[in-house]
């Protein structure tokens, strides 16, 4: 029944804020740009091995949300790097660097827009990649 993970959406108060600081977090601009009332209602980045979807939408858009929820994890080869980076950016440390088994390794931040980000060092994901390239 689920086959992948195709778009991930993060939701903003301000899309266009939230655009450039994953545009510096990201290193890459928008592909994808849709506007209401004459600002950005929604924005999506494609990223990493797969280019996975990833999308800021307007919070006029969405129903209320409350606090903590799912965590999409982001595989990373320096978790310490990218959680660093992470917190520069002016992201704030939900959990922190944890290990969760060998090869697994999590942290978490929140977002400047209130959004939970994960990232984790993962063999199981370097493991189907290579298997990938290989074949």
């Amino acid at each position: 029944m689920l086959r992948g993970m195709t778009t991930f959406v993060l939701v903003a108060d301000d899309v266009a804020a939230a655009a450039a600081w994953y545009t510096e977090l990201l290193g890459v601009e928008p592909y994808f740009r849709r506007d209401a009332g004459g600002k950005p209602a929604y924005v999506e980045f494609r990223i990493g091995d797969y280019q996975h979807e990833l999308g800021i939408v307007d919070s006029r858009f969405v129903p209320p949300r409350g606090t903590g929820g799912a965590v999409a994890y982001w595989h990373v080869d320096d978790i310490e790097a990218a959680f660093a980076r992470l917190r520069s950016l002016g992201a704030t440390e939900h959990e922190p660097v944890t290990e969760r088994g060998e090869g697994f390794v999590t942290a978490s931040v929140t977002d400047p827009f209130g959004n939970l980000i994960g990232v984790m060092f993962n063999q199981h994901y370097l493991d189907i990649l290579g298997a990938r390239r290989a074949a």
